[in-house]
């Protein structure tokens, strides 16, 4: 459970790089035991706001605070942070044991609690049986929780990870997630992670916050992020999303009536918020939410073919022609084992909807 008082602080904070803001006035907390993710494309500042929190830039304007304390001008060596970078930093001269005392060592840790520490560690990552070994003697996997064990080994009150996982496979990626996971949760020690996969911030995190140009997109829960993005660079950004421009016709409580001039029908959209007649929106609908064959009842319905197929295995992915140059995603499981694809090329298909599994976005 995370407690109620931030740990971490960020107060209008900006970094620029001459009259380039990888930074722009960003304001921030997060709370004690949280896994937060900083999530983001390349170049959208979120590697440099890291940086910052560790102490290795200084911002051109704002505040840090960690734990109540000031630490805007204090140097990274004197932070109750550590960071874990996604080249590992590996000593290649130093086996397993030496690699993750070497900063107990420099703080000045007896010999027989160092030694004691780095056991521990090494059997809380699971690679007590790789001791005596040197980093090229290890799997990518393996020089991995050794970079964990070292940054975890000083007690940091926070743990800073760029990009953790990048250097691999998908396999050893998504069991990593999880492990990493019941790794925080048992530390309790708050997690801040850098990463560009947003599968990889939606398993691990319990908040994201989304990056964009220096600033930050949206800050919510993985599910509420999903279900209700704030922009239309959030729906794109997190998971699959089509978007279709209509405008607003009529809003009776909290229904909302849109018509797609492109697509020459109106659409019914469940939305909490008063919007104005003729306003200029998008709606929102992910592709599992797109239901197939008749549907005359539903308020939300087009009929389309069928031009692209991508069979993955557990879900076939279907792009089909709405309305010239207007194309729809919509995905299927499958359920059971079939020799062919249940839908083919060229094939009309019905599509719909509820008002209810989807949204409007107006930004």
């Amino acid at each position: 459970m995370v407690a109620e008082s931030p740990i971490v602080q960020i107060k209008q904070v900006s970094k620029n790089f001459d009259a380039v803001y990888a930074v722009d006035d960003i304001s921030l907390d997060i709370y004690r035991g949280e896994f937060f993710s900083l999530l983001g494309a390349s170049g959208c500042g979120k590697t440099t706001l890291l940086r910052i929190l560790a102490g290795f830039e200084q911002p051109s304007s704002g505040r840090i605070f960690i734990d109540g304390q000031d630490m805007t001008d204090v140097p990274a060596y004197a932070r109750p942070v550590n960071m874990m970078f996604q080249s590992y930093a590996l000593f290649p001269h130093m086996n397993v044991a030496d690699n993750i005392a070497y900063g107990l060592k420099r703080d000045g840790m007896g010999k027989a609690e160092r030694a004691e520490r780095v056991q521990e560690m090494m059997a809380l990552v699971k690679i007590a049986a790789y001791a005596k070994r040197k980093p090229h003697q290890l799997s990518g996997g393996q020089r991995q929780r050794v970079a964990l064990a070292r940054a975890l080994a000083k007690q940091p009150k926070i743990l800073l990870l760029d990009e953790p996982l990048g250097a691999l496979d998908k396999k050893l990626r998504e069991e990593t997630q999880f492990e990493l996971v019941n790794l925080q949760e048992r530390l309790k020690t708050t997690f801040i992670v850098v990463t560009h996969d947003q599968e990889e911030a939606m398993t691990m995190s319990s908040r994201i916050a989304l990056m964009h140009a220096g600033r930050i997109e949206q800050l919510d829960t993985p599910r509420r992020i999903y279900e209700f993005p704030a922009t239309r660079y959030a729906a794109g950004f997190i998971g699959s999303a089509n978007l279709l421009h209509a405008h607003v016709v009529s809003q009776e409580d909290e229904l909302v009536t849109l018509r797609s001039e492109a697509l020459e029908r109106e659409f019914v959209v469940h939305h909490g918020q008063p919007l104005a007649p003729n306003m200029d929106v998008s709606i929102i609908v992910r592709p599992e939410k797109i239901q197939v064959g008749p549907a005359n009842d539903a308020p939300n319905k087009v009929e389309g073919v069928i031009k692209e197929i991508a069979y993955l295995g557990d879900v076939s992915i279907y792009h089909a022609e709405i309305a010239p140059g207007v194309r729809i995603k919509f995905t299927q499981s499958n359920v059971l084992p079939l020799a062919e694809q249940p839908l083919s090329w060229e094939q009309e298909v019905r599509l719909s909807w509820s008002p209810y599994s989807c949204g409007i976005l107006s930004q």
